[in-house]
């Protein structure tokens, strides 16, 4: 019988299985021992030198277990693992194993995780790459993504690690260091980060062609925490425009220098971490795409009804709207025009083809049922900060219109993950005050020579939400809001 058949032989549902044989043996020794045991007995019993045989079978006794004993303890007598059923040592388990064995069979408490970013330049050289990921794994280091981005000399790794809670990121820099990785930077991550690549950059092609005003948030959310701007090839207050950019776009280390699809220059700055070309490149590809797109915003409406019954429609608007923009400047107060533009009346029609280009923020207008717009909400990308403004018709004001508008676009900067929002204002325009405080945010204020700046933390705002609207509303509610 060979040891596999002898093995399932013995093992049934988990348990020893002892055969007849063994049985048998062991009622035999027990009937041998008892017809011994009478025979000494009765010798001892009748015979003349009783006492000396019993005492002589006690010294024997002592002898054989003394020996037993000595016997057993020098060669074991226990029988393996595989014939008792047994589960083995956790020494043996570990070490047949450990890779497999779970934090919770091994007895060990498990520790916090936390997630990481880390970029990092290697030697093009077969090996680099695996002495450096040895190197992590020995400290407990888990990669969970990889990208590569070839340079002329060496190689860009970019990680997404996950390391036990109590590392600390210079821990993690100095065994990269150690494994040949040179110009490390690493921050913290979160859970968004787990999006492999292709499946975020696809994302925001998506988005990017559904809406013009989504390609500045795009390139953020693709290349990170950087700097955007959008320099009009002829700035609204005239002068010089940016210098021109050839159609392949410009990088210089920290910078990236894209020609607008309208016109202009792009320029997108990241001081911390240089641009690598593959970056380059798929920002290029990005704007490219809205290229090919031409101008587009999505044409969706609400209709809303005013406490006094009128009804309004509130849409996105661009520079389509600029004869209509302009005519609500017509009809105007020089204090409305002065309250919003902080500046001559007179100049108040050339901003607005900058303020409706998709490409420079989004854009909210309210109109009537005859199609006349009487207001207009502004959310603005100024760099890393993002601006609101309001212009709504002396008419049609204290009647809750701006505060509708600003409603919706502190919700659109919500989505588009801002940190903040501000206002820039002058202290006697009450209108703009009530609304910003409408909002139910924290506030910032801050004067400067008559110029009021009320700025709107969002951070602590959950990005599903749309404040102070959570929802489209065909009626208010309420009583009407200031402006």
């Amino acid at each position: 019988m060979t040891r596999d058949m002898s093995d399932v032989t013995r093992r049934r549902h988990g348990r020893p299985v002892h055969h007849w044989r063994r049985d048998v043996v062991e009622l035999a020794a027990l009937f041998t021992a008892v017809a011994v045991a009478d025979g000494v007995a009765n010798l001892i019993g009748h015979g003349p030198d009783g006492p000396a045989l019993l005492l002589i079978s006690a010294l024997a006794l002592l002898a054989t277990a003394t020996f037993h004993t000595w016997w057993a303890r020098r060669h074991g007598h226990a029988p393996p693992p595989e014939d008792t059923g047994a589960r083995p040592p956790a020494s043996e388990g570990r070490q047949a194993g450990r890779s497999g064995a779970s934090t919770v069979e091994r007895g060990e408490v498990p520790t916090v995780s936390a997630l990481w970013r880390m970029r990092t330049t290697v030697r093009d050289e077969p090996g680099s790459l695996a002495t450096l990921c040895a190197a992590l794994a020995a400290r407990q280091v888990d990669i969970l993504s990889l990208q590569t981005h070839p340079l002329a000399e060496g190689t860009v790794d970019e990680f997404l690690l996950r390391a036990p809670g109590r590392t600390e990121a210079s821990q993690i820099t100095r065994v990269v260091g150690s494994a040949g990785g040179t110009d490390t930077w690493i921050e913290r991550a979160d859970a968004h980060d787990l999006v492999d690549a292709p499946t975020r950059v696809l994302g925001l092609a998506t988005r990017t062609a559904l809406d013009t005003a989504e390609l500045p948030l795009a390139l953020r959310q693709l290349l990170g925490r950087c700097t955007i701007r959008s320099l009009p090839a002829r700035p609204a207050g005239g002068g010089r425009g940016p210098e021109e950019v050839s159609a392949e776009g410009v990088l210089e280390d920290t910078v990236l220098r894209l020609r607008a699809p309208e016109g202009g220059v792009i320029t997108v700055e990241r001081p911390y971490l240089p641009f690598t070309p593959a970056e380059f490149a798929r920002a290029r590809a990005l704007v490219e795409l809205d290229t090919r797109l031409g101008p587009r915003i999505p044409r969706g409406q609400d209709v809303l009804t005013l406490p006094e019954g009128e009804a309004i429609t509130v849409r996105r608007a661009d520079r389509s709207d600029l004869r209509a923009a302009r005519q609500m400047h017509e009809r105007c107060s020089p204090r409305t025009l002065g309250l919003r533009y902080h500046g001559p009346v007179r100049d108040a029609d050339r901003y607005l083809n900058h303020l409706l280009s998709p490409r420079f923020g989004r854009t909210l207008a309210a109109q009537t049922a005859s199609g006349r717009i009487i207001g207009l909400g502004h959310l603005l990308w100024d760099g890393d900060e993002t601006e609101v403004a309001l212009l709504v018709e002396d008419d049609w004001q204290r009647r809750g219109i701006g505060a509708e508008l600003l409603g919706r676009l502190v919700g659109m900067a919500v989505e588009a993950g801002c940190g903040s929002v501000y206002a820039v204002t002058q202290a006697s325009n009450t209108g703009m005050v009530a609304a910003m405080r409408g909002l139910g945010l924290p506030l910032d204020y801050q004067i400067e020579e008559g110029t009021l700046v009320i700025t709107a933390r969002l951070d602590t705002t959950p990005a599903s939400c749309r404040l102070p609207y959570a929802g489209r509303r065909e009626e208010y509610d309420g009583p009407a809001l200031r402006d």
